[in-house]
């Protein structure tokens, strides 16, 4: 899936501002962002649900403007609100779906099964959904999603609202759709530890444009304040090492040495190595990288107890 130079106004509110996106098949691609950064309408766009003003994007081998109904074929869509039939039962609901893929009633009967029993819904088949919890309701609503066996699925904001215990069991489906099955996820969300959990690529979308994108791990490291803390068994060796190093922060009582680090495996060896030619003896030693709630507060000067983000900066597109 990729698209390049994706634009969207409405009236003189510019929401998407030429976004470029390549994702690889087989993986978990997380858009984050704050609210109204875009991340919805990026999905509406991709999926068929509206226009894109400008760009071009190719969804499942299908050119987005040229072949809509081809893209439609090729994916599935979970909204931020579990689309189910409260006064259905689960089953009912599943079966509904499977008539509107043109299933037929035997092959739509299998699919309702075999999907009631890897979201664990079995038990709770034939119950009316209106009696279900978030998260029951949200595992059915990835399941309707699934009866047309799309290869690409997307996932807007999945888990807002779910409990800890709910967000985990949803986290691990999802995952197993890529691990077992080869779907590719388009996921946005406002969770940092669901982005950092789920995830094999991040990118940051911050009034209407991205604004960063790579790998967790990448994106940690571009952003000040790794650092190496090592730990010494007593002040001579913790002395030597303070002199050695020079640009580091020492704390006697707890006989540590905090040196400045991008975390990446080069600089560690190097610390590595001056300690080693310095000849003193170190007892234990920790690698610390900021972590995602650091990118997106540096990448895009915002604050938001449930907004998330991270990434790899690169020039504007």
């Amino acid at each position: 899936m990729s698209a390049v130079g994706l634009r969207k106004s409405y009236g003189e509110k510019v929401v998407l501002d030429g976004i470029d996106l390549r994702i690889p098949e087989g993986t978990i691609f997380a858009l984050l962002g704050p609210n109204g950064a875009g991340k919805t309408t990026t999905v509406e766009i991709l999926s068929t649900l509206i226009t894109a003003d400008a760009g071009q994007a190719q969804v499942g081998g299908h050119e987005l403007a040229e072949n809509p109904d081809g893209v439609r074929r090729q994916i599935g869509v979970t909204g931020q609100f579990a689309a189910v039939d409260g006064l259905l039962t689960a089953e009912e609901n599943l079966l509904l779906m499977a008539d509107l893929h043109h299933l037929s009633r035997g092959e739509g009967r299998r699919r309702a099964a075999e999907l009631l029993e890897r979201f664990e819904l079995t038990e709770a088949a034939r119950k009316n959904v209106a009696t279900f919890s978030g998260g029951m309701r949200r595992k059915l609503d990835l399941a309707m999603t699934l009866v047309g066996r799309p290869r690409i699925i997307f996932l807007d904001e999945p888990t807002t609202g779910l409990d800890p215990r709910s967000r985990r069991v949803m986290w691990e489906l999802i995952r197993n759709l890529v691990t077992e099955q080869g779907v590719t996820i388009f996921l946005t969300t406002q969770y940092l530890d669901e982005a950092d959990h789920l995830a094999d690529r991040i990118a940051v979308l911050d009034h209407g444009r991205l604004v960063a994108e790579g790998t967790a791990e990448e994106l940690k490291r571009l952003i000040p304040g790794g650092h190496v803390r090592v730990q010494f068994p007593n002040e001579a060796d913790l002395a030597t090492a303070a002199g050695v190093f020079g640009i580091a922060t020492r704390d006697n009582a707890s006989l540590t040495l905090q040196i400045p680090s991008d975390g990446s495996l080069a600089n560690l060896r190097a610390v590595l190595d001056v300690l080693d030619n310095s000849g003193v003896q170190a007892e234990s030693l920790t690698v610390h990288t900021p972590d995602l709630d650091d990118v997106f507060l540096t990448l895009t000067g915002r604050q938001n107890s449930h907004t998330v983000p991270a990434s790899h900066q690169e020039s504007n597109r």
